[in-house]
């Protein structure tokens, strides 16, 4: 008797009722390296697992899993399979909206959220928070968690989360733009905090500058959570790069130049 569907080198064999995961190429690269030029990976069928079951046992979180088909019907994550079946797997669409609390970060993406901060997007990131407190604030504040960690998104209590592409700040802040519709705002959050921006006089923080910065700068923000002084400094040209390449229109005239006490 013909098998019902071929192995793939490694996985079950055909006695084994292989149920096979084909992989869209942008997705392809979260395969183990030897699965990744035939795009598929051949796992044991089990009656109680679902779609989503598979997806994930192949590599894919399901955050960045968009469609699956079954023998080519598009079916919930929650469907089962028959030995034999082959399910594809399609990138999840972009872009996509961003949750009403904004974005959270995992603790090796510090970089990526002060970008993300110069740009006016609510970034929430601190270096010490563990997988399952990043889950619950992500929960609690309604955010979507972007995070280089696959086993983290694949945690059952996640609601929203991305797996972030791009071994350099340049690079992943691209992929986040890329994947959310963001409205930026440029240069209106802390970033240090990413406590919102306010106009202060320059009377109200004269005794936080330095001399030559009273005498030469006129306009000054100040975080309304920590604040931080923030005026257009030495680091200006850095800046207007980073929002040009972003597409957006600077916002005002502050920029990061002093801390407050």
């Amino acid at each position: 008797m013909r098998p019902a569907h071929r192995a793939t080198d490694g996985g079950p064999t055909p006695t084994e009722r292989a149920v096979v995961v084909r992989l869209d190429p942008d997705l392809r690269w979260l395969l183990p390296p030897r699965y990744r030029t035939g795009g598929e990976r051949a796992l044991p069928f089990d009656p109680d697992a679902t779609v989503g079951h598979l997806v994930q046992a192949a590599g894919v979180p399901l955050t960045e899993a968009g469609r699956v088909l079954v023998d080519g019907v598009a079916v919930d994550l929650t469907a089962r399979t028959a030995p034999g079946a082959v399910l594809e797997v399609v990138p999840a669409g972009r872009p996509q909206p961003v949750p009403a609390g904004g974005f959270l970060l995992d603790v090796g993406l510090g970089s990526l959220a002060r970008r993300l901060r110069l740009l006016g997007l609510d970034a929430a990131w601190r270096n010490d928070a563990d997988d399952p407190e990043l889950v619950a604030q992500a929960v609690a504040e309604d955010r979507v968690l972007l995070t280089q960690d696959r086993g983290l998104l694949m945690r059952r209590a996640l609601p929203r989360g991305a797996l972030v592409r791009g071994s350099g700040t340049d690079a992943q802040l691209a992929d986040v733009l890329d994947r959310f519709v963001t409205a930026p705002a440029p240069l209106t959050r802390c970033t240090a905090c990413n406590g919102e921006l306010a106009p202060v006089p320059k009377a109200e923080i004269a005794d936080q500058l330095e001399p030559g910065t009273r005498r030469t700068v006129e306009e000054f923000s100040r975080c309304t959570r920590c604040g931080r002084v923030y005026w257009r400094g030495a680091h200006a040209a850095r800046i207007d790069e980073l929002v040009a390449g972003a597409a957006v229109t600077p916002a005002g005239p502050t920029r990061r130049g002093a801390r407050g006490r």
